[in-house]
Order: structure tokens, then sequence, then C-alpha cells
């Protein structure tokens, strides 16, 4: 039960941090491309950025524990 609650607390943790990060990145695109932050084709761009970054994350970290549990 301790473990669970740890967990959760540390999800909600961790999405007030993502909620914090997609502000900044938002506002990074924003300043790297001309395109208004309003246009669909920026909302793609933020989108397309964004997914492929955790994408890559996931795998790291699923690489991570399965050389882990190897152990």
């Amino acid at each position: 039960m301790k473990t669970q609650t740890i967990g959760y607390i540390t999800a909600a943790f961790s999405l007030v941090a993502g909620l914090a990060w997609n502000e900044a990145i938002k506002s990074s695109i924003d300043s790297i491309f001309i395109l208004s932050k309003d246009t669909i084709w920026a909302k793609f761009i933020y989108a397309s950025i964004l997914t492929l970054i955790l994408v890559l994350v996931t795998i790291y970290l699923n690489y991570l524990f399965q050389k882990e549990n190897k152990k």
C-alpha cells in the first residue's frame, strides 16, 4: 500500500512538472518558428516534436529496466 501511494504521489508530481515543461517547450517553439502559435501547422510541429522525444525517452527507460531486471 505504501509503495502504491508513493507511486501515485510521484505520478502527480510528474504531471505538474510535465505541464510546466509543456509551457516552456511551447514558448521555445513559438520563438524558434515564424509560424503563429495558433496555426494548425505550429500545433502539429509541437505535437510531433514532443511525441518523438517521449517515444525516445520511453524506449530508453524500457531498455534500462530490462537491463536491471536481468541482473
